[in-house]
């Protein structure tokens, strides 16, 4: 007859609960995964299966009982690295969309706003725009992937037993705070220049010719002119993704 003692249990169930406790934190705050269209089921579903999947890379890790008194505080651990995984991330996504919403005041585009369900805030249509066209690159070029990587490389950075206050002082998320609007301002730089002498040639024409009305003329001039610098700018997008991505992720993989 075969028997098995707490330890023996613990043993199995400890490598593969605390991995999983952190990437279900991750799938409930990082884009995408935490979209309302993907359910609650699925994203435990996931979290189990890449939890089991990463295994083979998390050899060595203490075991920690569920009884242990340390428990508590390896929960909380745990959900406080993953979502500031998920947070990390979502910085990519707040500096296009940054870049959009300066955009979309240049071409006079904010009036066209509307709800966004998925932020519970107001976003106008330019912003939209480039959120979405950050969330197909961001498939494209396997930036789940790196995510699921960063999860994992995280146990590496901030192992098993490490306060969680600890952890959030080492990440110094909120330098990240400023890389929003240092990098959203740099994707909306070439927009913003070109509608900026746009504006300046429509004023030196209405000072010219006053009889042209410069208010009549002017929104669709930096209307189409907007449009095609989004068209002729945005195969750019690439690069400053890119490296939003490793930045953000470079954090818990150590790099």
């Amino acid at each position: 007859m075969f028997t098995f003692s707490e330890a023996d249990i613990m043993a199995l169930v400890s490598p593969l609960f605390w991995p999983f406790l952190r990437i279900l934190a991750v799938f409930s705050s990082a884009p995408i995964f935490s979209a309302r269209s993907v359910p609650m089921r699925t994203r435990v579903a996931l979290a189990m299966l890449v939890a089991i999947g990463a295994q083979a890379a998390l050899s060595g890790q203490p075991v920690i009982g569920l009884t242990d008194p340390r428990a508590m505080g390896l929960v909380l651990q745990q959900v406080v690295i993953g979502v500031a995984i998920g947070l990390a991330v979502r910085i990519v996504f707040a500096a296009v969309e940054l870049a959009g919403e300066v955009i979309g005041l240049q071409m006079g585009l904010n009036y066209a706003g509307f709800f966004d369900p998925s932020t519970n805030q107001s976003t106008s249509a330019v912003g939209r725009f480039f959120g979405n066209m950050t969330m197909l690159l961001f498939v494209i070029l396997g930036g789940h992937l790196v995510v699921l990587q960063a999860v994992v490389a995280s146990f590496d950075t901030f192992p098993l037993g490490t306060g969680a206050f600890e952890a959030v002082a080492k990440m110094r998320l909120h330098e990240l705070g400023a890389v929003v609007f240092r990098y959203g301002l740099w994707i909306a730089l070439p927009m913003v220049g070109m509608l900026l002498f746009v504006n300046i040639v429509l004023g030196v024409i209405s000072r010219v010719a006053p009889q042209i009305n410069a208010f009549a003329i002017g929104f669709p001039i930096t209307l189409t002119t907007g449009l095609l610098g989004i068209a002729v700018t945005l195969p750019m997008l690439e690069g400053p993704v890119v490296a939003l991505l490793k930045l953000a992720t470079g954090i818990f993989i150590g790099g």
